[in-house]
């Protein structure tokens, strides 16, 4: 069922893989070196079609800093974190509570409840446009920061609570059990049993759900309108003229966005590893 460990494969097999592995991470990593090498060209090499040739100049500082003048990108880079750690907080908040209530309490509709929150998962968001967009215009949070986090919120906690109520079914009973036996709250059993047990879990869903909502630009366009709102996925086509696309600036400015999710996988990648290989192994 599972693949035979490299170590345990004959020396042919063993010398195609480390042959073959930094070729495929060559090809993997092409499309990031192409932006980069792109966010460091003068607009001359590009208007030039010296597009994936050698650059002429080597713009690193001058590229990089002309973002910030020629763009709000801090009010943007400010705007993705004022809608990404609140939507984080709130979708693996409520999702820890209902993937709770569904892991643990037995009652009738629990299965079904459980099903609608992954069958959500399966609805193209695409064909919600028109009516996210009209009811964030009824109910005044339109070009809001208010508006997109509650939006997001409310797509990405279907998804956490599908994560957690797994995460949660997993756990031994008995600790839950005791608890109850010992005369403690569920509130209390649910702070100071569930939810310490499961903080490789809460770190994977929250650097999945911080790089969702950090990398999105569909709903950062449909759901604003102006510059003062938006977030930098979004942002970053003001460097675009009507007329002009300096597209140097764009490539810089997209590895810019690229930064936060980056860094947050690097500091929690311990926790993330751990969270997504919860379970997987009996003690």
């Amino acid at each position: 069922m599972f693949p035979k460990p490299i170590a345990n494969r004959s020396r042919t097999y063993q010398l195609l893989y480390k042959i073959a592995l930094p070729i495929v991470l060559l090809i993997w990593l092409l499309p990031l070196l192409a932006i980069f090498m792109t966010s460091i060209r003068s607009s001359v090499d590009i208007n030039t079609g010296n597009v994936f040739g050698w650059p002429s100049q080597f713009l690193l500082i001058e590229n990089y800093t002309e973002v910030f003048n020629r763009s709000r990108a801090l009010l943007y880079l400010k705007n993705s974190f004022m809608i990404t750690i609140p939507t984080v907080l709130l979708s693996v908040s409520l999702a820890c509570l209902a993937g709770y209530a569904l892991a643990i309490y037995r009652f009738r509709w629990s299965l079904p409840i459980f099903f609608l929150f992954v069958a959500g998962n399966f609805v193209p968001f695409q064909i919600l446009m028109i009516p996210v967009r009209d009811m964030s215009v009824s109910t005044g949070l339109y070009n809001t920061i208010l508006g997109q986090v509650l939006f997001h919120a409310a797509f990405q906690t279907g998804f956490c609570t599908f994560f957690m109520r797994n995460f949660i079914k997993e756990l031994p009973f008995e600790l839950i059990e005791s608890g109850r036996i010992e005369g403690v709250g569920e509130i209390k059993i649910f702070l100071f049993i569930v939810v310490p047990l499961v903080r490789p879990a809460l770190a994977a869903v929250s650097v999945l759900i911080f790089t969702f909502v950090w990398n999105d630009f569909f709903w950062a366009t449909v759901l604003t309108q102006g510059e003062s709102v938006k977030p930098i996925t979004a942002g970053v086509r003001s460097l675009n003229g009507q007329y002009v696309n300096n597209w140097h600036l764009v490539s810089a400015a997209s590895l810019i966005a690229a930064i936060p999710p980056v860094a947050m996988f690097f500091l929690m990648q311990k926790h993330f590893i751990a969270g997504l290989t919860f379970g997987s192994v009996k003690q």
